[in-house]
């Protein structure tokens, strides 16, 4: 099976612009409209997927993103691993603006998204013990070391619902429950991705030390714009050092290997039609 790799871009990050074999593609969704185009991009005859999670003009915002339409294009045009590349706030003095964190666990605190592709008669509880691919996460590593892209590797992200920043009572809270990085769009995208057996990790690009930090307690959409800028020129070139050898680092035992095969509660026969008709992607296996 051959492997394809998508990256979803975050704030910052709206193209690829290091490739000249591309071109923008619509694919269309049951479940409703993607957040944008898709950036198709050939590169030493492999097919690689970009799509900006906010659109190009980041016009949505994150509790509007369609992220259920995002997975499920992914998953149409056959990707099979998934990098998520977002802003985020530190909840770490160590982590200081412009520093990568290569997360491994989520605290999901949003609450007005669409969280599953099973919500109707076909019930399925997916496994999100280890929420990220090992093998994509060392893959990383090896791009941003290359890159000499200052990370860590190890982390947990605390998705809240924004589009507000943190009090400053919430901010030490999350802090108090030893999160690491703070941000709004990794949840429901990696439960997503999850259901659709799509390998994924989450690259966090830190903006700024939330409101925690007694030397940085206002966040300034200004300042962050300005750390964003940079760090999406970093992000630019491990994309394009990612993009020649992710498949060396492929995992056959990796959990979201089909996990479908021991999630899907509901009796195949009970299945509706339209149920199949709208999960054709996420299911199609199970049905041929």
């Amino acid at each position: 099976m051959q492997n394809i790799l998508a990256i979803i871009g975050g704030s910052g990050l709206y193209k690829i612009s290091s490739f000249k074999n591309t071109k923008w593609i619509n694919v269309k969704s049951l479940f409703g409209k993607p957040s944008d185009s898709i950036l198709e991009i050939i590169s030493n005859n492999k097919k690689i997927y970009f799509l900006p999670r906010h659109g190009r003009n980041h016009q949505i915002s994150p509790s509007n993103i369609n992220y259920r339409a995002n997975i499920d294009v992914l998953k149409k045009l056959g990707v099979t691993d998934l990098i998520s590349i977002s802003a985020v706030g530190s909840l770490r003095k160590d982590l200081p603006p412009g520093k990568f964190v290569l997360v491994d666990q989520f605290i999901d605190r949003t609450f007005l998204r669409k969280k599953t592709f099973f919500d109707e008669d076909i019930v399925a509880h997916v496994s999100l013990s280890k929420p990220v691919s090992k093998g994509l996460v060392k893959a990383c590593e090896a791009s941003l070391k290359k890159k000499k892209i200052s990370f860590i590797s190890g982390g947990t992200y605390l998705a809240m619902e924004g589009p507000q920043f943190s009090s400053k009572a919430e901010s030490n809270l999350y802090r108090s429950w030893k999160a690491d990085v703070i941000g709004m769009t990794n949840m429901p995208e990696a439960k997503l991705a999850r259901e659709a057996e799509i390998r994924y990790a989450s690259v966090a690009m830190v903006t700024d030390y939330d409101c925690w930090h007694p030397n940085h307690e206002d966040v300034d959409v200004e300042m962050i714009i300005k750390i964003m800028h940079e760090n999406a020129f970093k992000a630019q070139k491990f994309v394009v050092d990612i993009i020649k050898n992710f498949e060396n680092f492929i995992d056959s035992n990796d959990p979201a290997t089909k996990c479908l095969d021991t999630a899907i509660i509901t009796n195949k026969k009970y299945w509706s039609k339209k149920s199949k008709k709208k999960l054709k992607n996420i299911i199609g296996r199970f049905l041929k």
